[in-house]
């Protein structure tokens, strides 16, 4: 499987991302009722529920990670990600599971 990448943002309206560290798994659900976006992808952390957003614009992408938009067609309606790098501009991950059952 070709590795997918993606950014988290929007952290700092939930819980910030200071806990956030490389290893630590994420799950992505889509939110295709999101009144802002239909192809929102809410990104969720055990224990803490919702913790930010797939970026979903290209000013807020890190590298050559998918945005939102290009991203959910290749990803089932909740997939699982692993963090790989915590920046100031937000956190850069890559997908582990493309669906979850």
């Amino acid at each position: 499987m070709k590795k997918l990448y993606f950014t988290i943002t929007g952290t700092k309206h939930y819980h910030g991302q200071a806990f956030l560290k490389k290893g630590m798994s994420v799950r992505l659900v889509k939110e295709p009722d999101n009144e802002y976006d239909n192809e929102a992808i809410k990104v969720m952390m055990k224990g803490l529920d919702k913790i930010g957003y797939v970026a979903n614009s290209p000013y807020t992408t890190i590298g050559e990670s998918f945005s939102a938009g290009r991203l959910y067609d290749k990803i089932g309606k909740i997939s699982e990600g692993k963090i790989l790098y915590v920046t100031a501009d937000g956190v850069l991950c890559c997908i582990t599971k493309k669906k979850v059952k």
